[in-house]
């Protein structure tokens, strides 16, 4: 049998060639000596440049910036409600000339002003003061036959879903809407926007905490309470609001109403027990009313 020729030089050489480990290209050098920028870093740095200029960058940051403000329980779904509400169209970009379409677009602008209020509650007052700016830039923004703007429509209307999505009674809230709406034609400055938002949350905060005061009052069993005992404690509570600062801020009387404390209600309950006569039961509505009406008696009606 004849023997097989040898394998021929350039086999072997590829052969070897696929086990040499790859080399790097070498660094290419400028005129001056110095190394030229390679293609992945001006690749990545066109990159952040796009970012930039499309404000992906800034975006990211204030999403991040409202996280720490608000300290969400579940940042990812506060990061997912966040930027959902920063993809609704612009208010820039509708048109006045149709009515569907317009009226979609502004119940969208209630949404997301509604959203950012909500971001932080109103005691922590930087962080709200910046909201409420956001809330009002994305409400007067105008459209293409629109000047820029807030108007008393609008802002009435978001003060009706304020106070109807934090449950108080209609009852409860209406006699503060009659006092700081304005007219549907009436430009609304950034300082009336501002002291009529914080007031409604402040007031959904007061009945909160008169509910959950009467909850104390009421017999088993039942939504009623001693019209005595709830009327003494309805008079501790005036004490307290009118104690304040008539010209102070709303906030302020709800600090004055947690400060009754149980001494002061101990004493006013003894008082009323003291002097028990038969008397006909408070239910839950009336007691609310009142101690709304007791809030509202102090807030100064726009204009």
């Amino acid at each position: 049998m004849a023997a097989l020729p040898a394998p021929l030089p350039s086999l072997k050489m590829a052969a070897v060639e696929k086990r040499r480990p790859a080399v790097a290209p070498a660094a290419s050098f400028t005129d001056n000596g110095r190394p030229s920028v390679s293609r992945a870093a001006a690749a990545a740095e066109n990159e952040e440049d796009f970012l930039r200029q499309v404000g992906v960058t800034e975006m990211l940051r204030a999403a991040l910036l409202k996280v720490l403000e608000a300290r969400p329980e579940e940042p990812i779904a506060f990061l997912a409600h966040y930027f959902e509400n920063m993809g609704l169209r612009s208010p820039a970009s509708g048109g006045a000339g149709e009515p569907p379409g317009q009226l979609l677009l502004q119940q969208q602008r209630l949404g997301r002003a509604l959203w950012h209020l909500r971001l932080a509650h109103h005691s922590q007052r930087t962080a709200f003061n910046n909201n409420v700016s956001v809330a009002y830039e994305c409400l007067s923004a105008g459209g293409r036959r629109k000047r820029p703007g807030l108007d008393g429509r609008t802002y009435s209307e978001l003060l009706k879903r304020i106070c109807r999505d934090g449950e108080a009674p209609e009852e409860v809230v209406a006699p503060l809407l009659r006092k700081i709406q304005c007219r549907d034609h009436e430009a609304v400055p950034r300082g009336v926007f501002r002291a009529g938002m914080l007031t409604c949350f402040v007031l959904l905060d007061f009945v909160a905490r008169a509910g959950a005061l009467f909850r104390l009052l009421e017999a088993p069993g039942l939504a009623v309470a001693d019209r005595h005992v709830g009327q003494a404690v309805l008079d501790t509570l005036e004490g307290a609001l009118g104690a304040g600062d008539h010209t102070a801020a709303p906030a302020c009387y709800l600090e004055a109403g947690s400060r009754l404390g149980p001494d002061s209600l101990a004493l006013a309950l003894d008082r009323a027990a003291a002097g028990r006569r038969p008397s006909s039961p408070m239910p839950r509505e009336e007691f609310l009313e009142k101690a709304a009406a007791l809030f509202i008696a102090k807030v100064k009606p726009v204009g």
